[in-house]
């Protein structure tokens, strides 16, 4: 039984929690303070009692993480960090001003956040990724997720819990604040905690219900989830939205507003506190768990011989392993076609099977890559759409996340175009400061397999299905943001602009048009974002003809990039691309039947003059 001294500091501290929630919003004249109210005893209790966090050096491995995935509750997350001293109460009321660190929902500006979330259903599938790093790093810290009762109708939450449910992820910890109303009414399942239990408990976890105003409950809770073994464990708690001012407690239409009369609110709560929270920091820990290493013996093709990309990329992402102990892999089921097979032989423990689940394998992939790990996470282009959600707001975490994506285009032949990423590259190229490459041949896979560990930023590497010619040497270097000229003379009179299958159509083309007396030349353009801007521009103001040709739709893609290249400079340019839908067909008849192979790029060419 819990002091009665304990409890009253534990309502106490709540109660400034609720206040400076209000106050916060009140001064930002917008939020979410209702939302804050309702988990404040949960959090409070979380932060007095069981956290174990040092603010003054958040990158101590020994840590535990606290991930808002209700981010629209982040005025209580910012009215912890001022009862934790981490800031003031002046940098509390710059709440969503201009130029602050409290944005409306968090991000990673500020020091002791992990991810970015207010995207609803995220936080829970990231915490079981940081989760899965801590059992990697034998590491004691815990992973703690605050979840909304209204995001638990997001399909990303069942892929977590299962994932999290099957592989006993005893340290992941989510409390679900159930305050029985969403934005515009109530929740499907409103106060009934047992319906959330009983899917939770069918993913194999341990299941807590209790009131979430009851500090002696909440902290019994939170004890016996970080008492219980091998198994995950949620706290579903009932509470009331706007708990502590009548005007909107458990009302509907208070969701996302300040409240109306916020001095009477504030004299309902018992006014401003200056209550302060001892968070315990971590005990000393073993240093987290490192593999060994050995030299890297990158992977090589001889010219001439015919290689898919995806097999070099394969091979390649073995030999890095070696080389790096922080490279893991993720899989979406698909490794023996995506060839991420090759690292899971040699590296087994570095390898995660995340099922046909592509939410959960790149929220995982953001997980590791906050405890320091350089993921790559490998599945067919088209089921990357699936999960674009999770990878914008990677972007705006800034987390450095490499994701593969195989079988890409139309030349993937007669499966037809359910498989076909033919929308990856406009999709990528959109999510901020993220890299897109796309290799044509075996050894300039490999090397840009390599050159992705060391990016910042999502990174994207598009490889293909089928066989393609070897080109370029082993050993050679492909810098981002680099191109490589492959047909040039004084005399061309347009430039073909071409990466990964169709840089061979493009060099066919070339041969044929140079037999009928019209020199061409032909730039491999593999660095997509950022395209080589002096390159494009040298094509476009030397022959003033461009031509670019693409395994992709024609929108976003290659040409886009070109085109942002050079708009200004006004160079005739012909975009082929796919713009029908595909059906089945061999790669030869795909490619021809979408006018992006060989004699359609000559023709191009010859129409263009």
């Amino acid at each position: 039984m819990m002091p009665e001294r304990d409890l009253q500091y534990l309502s106490e501290l709540a109660a400034q929690l609720r206040v400076d929630s209000v106050r916060a919003a009140a001064e930002a004249g917008s939020g979410h303070p209702t939302s804050s109210m309702s988990a404040a005893d949960l959090m409070a209790v979380l932060f007095a009692c069981h956290l174990r966090y040092d603010f003054d050096h958040p990158d101590n491995p020994a840590n535990d993480h606290l991930i808002f995935s209700k981010g629209h509750a982040s005025p209580l997350l910012y009215s912890l960090y001022k009862a934790a001293g981490a800031i003031d109460d002046q940098e509390l009321v710059t709440f969503r001003k201009r130029s602050s660190r409290l944005e409306g929902h968090p991000t990673p500006r500020l020091p002791w956040v992990d991810v970015a979330t207010g995207s609803l259903g995220q936080g829970l599938a990231v915490g079981v990724g940081v989760a899965m790093a801590g059992r990697l790093e034998r590491l004691p810290y815990r992973v703690w997720v605050l979840c909304g009762d209204s995001e638990l109708a997001e399909g990303s939450i069942w892929e977590a819990a299962e994932h999290a449910g099957c592989e006993g992820l005893a340290n992941l910890t989510v409390i679900v604040d159930v305050n029985r109303l969403g934005q515009r009414g109530p929740t499907r399942h409103g106060w009934d905690t047992g319906a959330y239990a009983r899917r939770f408990g069918a993913f194999g976890w341990h299941t807590i219900e209790i009131d979430g105003h009851d500090p002696g409950q909440i902290d019994f809770a939170l004890s016996d989830a970080c008492n219980t073994r091998r198994r995950p464990t949620v706290i579903l708690a009932k509470t009331r939205k706007g708990e502590g001012v009548l005007e909107v407690e458990n009302r509907e239409g208070a969701h996302g507003k300040p409240l109306k009369d916020p001095d009477k609110a504030l004299e309902e709560l018992g006014g401003p506190r200056d209550v302060r929270v001892e968070v315990h920091k971590p005990d000393d820990a073993p240093a987290p768990y490192r593999f060994e290493t050995r030299p890297m013996s990158l992977p090589t093709y001889e010219v001439g011989d015919k290689v898919a990309t995806r097999t070099a990329f394969g091979d390649a992402l073995a030999a890095l392993g070696a080389a790096r102990e922080d490279v893991v892999v993720l899989d979406g089921e698909v490794a023996d076609s995506t060839k991420a097979e090759a690292f899971a032989k040699e590296f087994p423990e570095r390898f995660f099977e995340m099922y046909i689940a592509e939410q959960q394998l790149v929220a995982a992939a953001v997980g590791l890559q906050v405890r320091g790990w350089r993921p790559y996470a490998a599945t067919f282009a088209a089921f990357l759409t699936r999960a674009y959600d999770f990878i914008r707001m990677a972007g705006v975490s800034r987390a450095s996340i490499r994701l593969v994506g195989s079988h890409a285009g139309v030349s993937i032949g007669e499966d037809g175009p359910s498989q076909m990423g033919l929308e990856d590259m406009a999709m990528m190229r959109a999510v901020y400061g993220s890299t897109v490459l796309y290799p044509c041949d075996a050894n300039q896979a490999a090397a840009l397999t390599v050159e992705m560990a060391d990016i910042e930023g999502v990174s994207y590497l598009r490889t293909t299905r089928g066989n393609t010619p070897v080109i370029y040497q082993p050993g050679e270097r492909f810098p981002v943001g680099g191109s490589r000229v492959l047909r040039h003379s004084h005399n061309d009179r347009a430039t073909i602009l071409a990466a990964g299958v169709t840089v061979h159509e493009a060099l066919a083309a070339a041969d044929e048009l140079r037999d009928a007396g019209i020199p061409v030349g032909v730039i491999d353009l593999y660095s997509v974002k950022p395209v080589d801007t002096s390159a494009v521009v040298e094509a476009a103001t030397t022959t003033g003809n461009l031509i670019t040709v693409e395994d992709h739709r024609l929108e976003g893609g290659l040409a886009d990039a070109v085109m942002d290249a050079v708009s200004e400079l006004g160079p005739r340019v012909v975009k082929l691309a796919v713009t029908g839908l595909p059906g089945s067909a061999t790669p030869e008849e795909q490619l021809a039947l979408a006018r992006i192979d060989r004699h359609a790029i000559a023709e191009a060419v010859k129409r263009l003059l």
